[in-house]
């Protein structure tokens, strides 16, 4: 599969998407249509906004289609070599597979068939894995089931969130989609099937899910907050009030807090888990501005268990 004068679509949406379309655009391969979903309410106005990748396409010239419905725009991907997909928000129907002449190359945030689906890098946290890392692979009619082409592999740091997490594997993300279209160009790489075992599903992460469970173990407690951190948000409950939490720091000494009691010591807000206790950094009432733990502590009048 050799192909010369690399003539790519470039679908995606959010932020994540855009360090591969600005690579893209830097390279040598053409890049003659971007793909991105419609204009969506954002902010406490709900006004209508571009997607990160609009607004990138938008400064460089390339045609820009808005579109929720992909095989409503057969033609367009007629027209193109390849199209390289980042997190654009849709699955693409099974009548356009085929439709450019080598297909759809995804870019996906864990090492398949790990972590298929929505939220591969949240769940990476959630489950204390301690590698992650990014695969490009050519999509197929089922979630991330398709062939592998390329992959890289890296170290989650103990403290990182979702969101540092991701910012860092979409700039290493891509690097390895012009590996891999270079790969695919001079015909060192060969499409290979994902493994059999391994495989495990991560879907959108909801509100729920980001509620803080204080049963858990500490360290179970920290990898939550971790991974919703910042969407949609870590909280809790305390009385009437939902409270939004930025990460903690686990306090492996203190072991006699029940869950979900806090308590303010030499200088620290802890709460107590299944386990240990873990220290509060900073808070946010509904309605209210984020503020440091022990200021927002120090203002309630009774004791404070959360939910």
């Amino acid at each position: 599969m050799v192909f010369h004068n690399v003539r790519i679509a470039f679908a995606g949406t959010p932020l994540a998407a855009v360090p591969t379309l600005t690579a893209l655009l830097a390279s040598d391969h053409e890049v003659a249509l971007v793909v991105t979903r419609p204009d969506a309410p954002a902010g406490r106005g709900r006004t209508l906004t571009a997607s990160p990748v609009a607004d990138v396409a938008g400064f460089s010239g390339v045609p820009v289609l808005k579109t929720s419905h992909l095989a409503e725009h057969k033609d367009k991907f007629a027209d193109v070599d390849c199209v390289v997909v980042v997190a654009f928000g849709a699955m693409v129907p099974r009548e356009l597979l085929d439709v450019p002449k080598h297909g759809w190359i995804n870019v996906h945030f864990s090492l398949l068939p790990q972590w298929r689906g929505a939220a591969p890098v949240q769940y990476s946290i959630l489950s204390g894995d301690e590698f992650t890392g990014v695969t490009t692979f050519r999509i197929d009619e089922g979630l991330d089931t398709g062939p592998m082409l390329a992959y890289l592999t890296t170290q989650i740091a103990p403290s990182e969130t979702s969101t540092e997490l991701l910012d860092r594997l979409s700039i290493e993300g891509a690097q390895l989609a012009l590996a891999t279209l270079s790969g695919i160009e001079n015909g060192s790489i060969l499409p290979l099937h994902q493994p059999i075992d391994g495989i495990s599903n991560a879907p959108k992460i909801t509100v729920a899910d980001a509620q803080v469970r204080w049963s858990d173990p500490a360290l179970a407690v920290d990898r939550r907050i971790r991974a919703v951190t910042k969407e949609p948000g870590a909280w809790t409950m305390f009385g009437d009030t939902r409270i939004k939490l930025q990460p903690v720091t686990v306090s492996p000494h203190v072991t006699d807090l029940s869950p979900g009691e806090v308590q303010l010591r030499d200088g620290e807000v802890l709460v107590g888990t299944g386990s240990h206790a873990v220290a509060l950094d900073q808070v946010q009432e509904a309605g209210r501005n984020l503020t440091d733990a022990k200021t927002w502590f120090s203002n309630q009048k009774s004791s404070v268990v959360f939910e």
